[in-house]
């Protein structure tokens, strides 16, 4: 029985990923925790890739694997230590696992109750990608932009000393 080298790779690329977010959940240093976020994004890349959907890749990468884990690192670093000290209170997780189940349960049951319906792929190149992107899809695109500005000005305020808030 020859196993098909594709499955392979996506077994490879599950595993990266479920153990990146494994990391993510299980570390108590955030640093660990950050680069295991960026080995979870990456297997995600792995996985778009082994489908055929490059353009995915690339923004996974990009921006999830890049700049998502960029962001949270800087925040570390300009983040005052002393503001953490004290959230070492463990009474919420009993209602945090309570949630968590009840959601696993809920996605569980939404997989397997949703029927599943195959097409056809359809092939679109970049320049045709980029041109409904900024056409159609103009309005939603300007304001995903506005949204990320606004993240980006909220942590700027965020990181700022208590020297500069006068």
């Amino acid at each position: 029985m020859m196993v098909e080298p594709s499955l392979v790779l996506f077994y490879v690329a599950s595993a990266i990923t479920l153990g990146g977010a494994l990391g993510v959940v299980l570390t108590r240093n955030i640093v660990y925790a950050s680069f295991a976020l960026l080995a979870a994004m990456m297997g995600v890349a792995g996985v778009f890739l082994l489908v055929f959907a490059e353009f995915l890749a690339l923004v996974q990468i990009l921006i999830y694997g890049g700049a998502v884990v960029i962001v949270l690192l800087f925040a570390l670093m300009l983040t005052r230590l002393e503001d953490f000290q004290n959230l070492t209170d463990h009474r919420q997780w009993p209602i945090a696992a309570v949630i968590s189940i009840g959601l696993f349960a809920l996605l569980v049951t939404a997989i397997v109750t949703t029927s599943v319906r195959t097409t056809e792929p359809q092939s679109i190149d970049f320049e045709t990608l980029g041109e409904t992107l900024f056409t159609q899809w103009a309005i939603p695109f300007e304001v995903a932009s506005l949204v990320l500005l606004v993240a980006l000005i909220g942590s700027i305020v965020l990181v700022r000393t208590d020297g500069d808030r006068d």
